[in-house]
């Protein structure tokens, strides 16, 4: 479905955090405050501030589960006896998601095996873990078998996991033959909580007027949006929009800057455009060293340009750019 192995890192993080400990009222009585949270006639209050947790459903806490991170699981397992039962399968999925992804990748003294990281997703999926779903799917949709990698995703994104989302919106624009308005549909969910390679794939979509009528307002802003969160081609694609003045007010001040940015995190488009600009500003020293990375990466169309620029420089100004190639690193990004 890519040309990437994995799809846009899942996030373990969660904001569910142990319960605070209740504040001592040092012997004084205070009135009895409404509760939100629902308590059984079994229970009393010896305390104002202590709430009954484990009358809250438990296909809800169930599902807060699956969302959380480790360390936070584990916590919350220890609230109480229904919480603990509630939360079994959530655990179970996420030491059959551990194990899935030792095997993948032959971690934690695990010999790689895609067959046996298949039998771990699928058994998280089975306890109803979407990043399981996701994970099964993708290994499906690597293989070619796009109908059970299809059924993953739409379970996945149907329960509201953004990376399922993605996935299923573009299975939706490769497939054959394409639907690219159900793929818009998908994308949009998955852009709206802030999945920047939908974000990206949506603004292709509406500059293209793939799915939706054509709007390049709209296309800028979903560009910018994924931008802004790190994602490399979003930002080539910024640059062009304030270029060109597609969807943002022309401004060659921002559209300098975020072809910089991009190509700093290894874009060699965009290390090819701006080597020129810097040619044209007069940094041929700098000019060249961007100019030989985008002819490393496999553009062409600045070799003859490059030539001419390190015939122009002195020894010492050619052996400064030879300094500051060696010593480039791509900066990190979300891409």
């Amino acid at each position: 479905m890519s040309k990437q192995t994995t799809w846009p890192p899942r996030s373990n993080g969660s904001r569910f955090t142990a319960f605070p400990v209740p504040k001592s009222n040092g012997g004084r009585s205070h009135h009895r405050r409404k509760s939100f949270w629902k308590h059984s006639s079994t229970s009393s209050f010896t305390s104002p501030d202590r709430r009954d947790f484990s009358d809250l459903p438990p296909e809800l806490i169930s599902r807060i589960g699956f969302s959380l991170g480790y360390h936070s699981l584990e916590t919350a397992s220890l609230a109480c006896k229904s919480w603990c039962e509630a939360l079994r399968p959530a655990r179970e999925a996420l030491r059959y998601l551990t194990l899935g992804k030792q095997f993948k990748h032959g971690a934690g003294g695990f010999t790689a095996s895609v067959d046996n990281a298949l039998k771990m997703f699928l058994k998280a999926a089975e306890r109803g873990s979407t990043k399981g779903m996701v994970d099964a799917g993708l290994i499906f949709w690597e293989r070619g078998d796009r109908d059970k990698a299809f059924g993953l995703y739409r379970k996945a994104a149907e329960a509201g996991d953004r990376n399922a989302q993605c996935n299923l919106g573009i299975w939706y624009l490769q497939v054959e033959p394409p639907n690219p308005k159900e793929a818009v549909k998908w994308l949009y969910l998955a852009s709206f909580q802030g999945h920047v390679r939908a974000q990206y794939q949506l603004a292709i979509c509406m500059y293209q007027g793939r799915g939706a009528d054509r709007n390049m307002k709209e296309a800028a802003r979903w560009y910018l949006r994924a931008a802004e969160h790190g994602y490399v081609r979003a930002m080539y694609n910024v640059s062009l929009c304030y270029k060109y003045g597609e969807g943002l007010v022309q401004s060659h001040r921002e559209a300098r800057k975020w072809m910089k940015l991009a190509a700093d995190r290894g874009h060699s488009k965009a290390q090819y455009e701006h080597g020129l600009t810097l040619f044209s500003e007069g940094d041929k020293i700098t000019a060249l060293v961007y100019l030989e990375l985008a002819t490393r990466a496999g553009v062409r169309a600045g070799r003859h340009l490059k030539d001419v620029i390190r015939e122009q420089l002195s020894p010492t100004s050619r052996y400064s750019a030879m300094l500051l190639l060696e010593s480039w690193h791509a900066l990190p990004s979300s891409s």
